[in-house]
């Protein structure tokens, strides 16, 4: 499983390093992350249940996992998306997570520099001279409308 030059490892229920191809991660993760968003003592649905103290590193891990596939897609089958005119959607998607995950501190800068081009490009204001945070107008680039939490 690779994006550009970095390769990406699965590692296991018991903390092993796994060498997998890309459809086996994308299935790993894709596995993973239902388990997890099903598991009533991660993601609770019930009234008065407390979410578990390692919540925010669990979701740090999903967001991790997910950027790693949705990096592949556009490394690998970008010519694809384009040919079933579904590159719109996909940028979409991204630029929605990327802003997401920013403004929640859900993924580590330096995890996410390999696409750093695209983010720049799909996150930013119109025009290019954005700070790339999303946060500001325009009707071509992403905006970020949260005000608050």
């Amino acid at each position: 499983m690779a994006v550009c030059n970095t390769q990406y490892y699965w590692y296991d229920e018991r903390g092993k390093k796994v060498k997998c191809t890309a459809p086996q991660y994308v299935d790993f993760v894709m596995s993973s992350v239902q388990k997890l968003v099903t598991d009533e003592d991660v993601f609770p649905t019930k009234y008065g249940r407390e979410f578990p103290s390692s919540f925010e590193a669990l979701v740090k891990k999903i967001c991790r996992h997910l950027f790693h596939v949705l990096g592949h897609i556009y490394w690998a089958h970008f010519k694809e998306t384009l040919a079933l005119e579904l590159h719109g959607h996909l940028n979409t998607l991204y630029a929605h997570f990327i802003l997401f995950t920013r403004e929640f501190s859900l993924l580590d800068p330096k995890e996410t520099a390999v696409m750093d081009d695209l983010t720049e490009v799909l996150c930013s204001s119109p025009g290019g001279g954005g700070s790339g945070d999303g946060a500001s107008g325009g009707a071509s680039g992403a905006q970020n409308h949260v005000k608050e939490r």
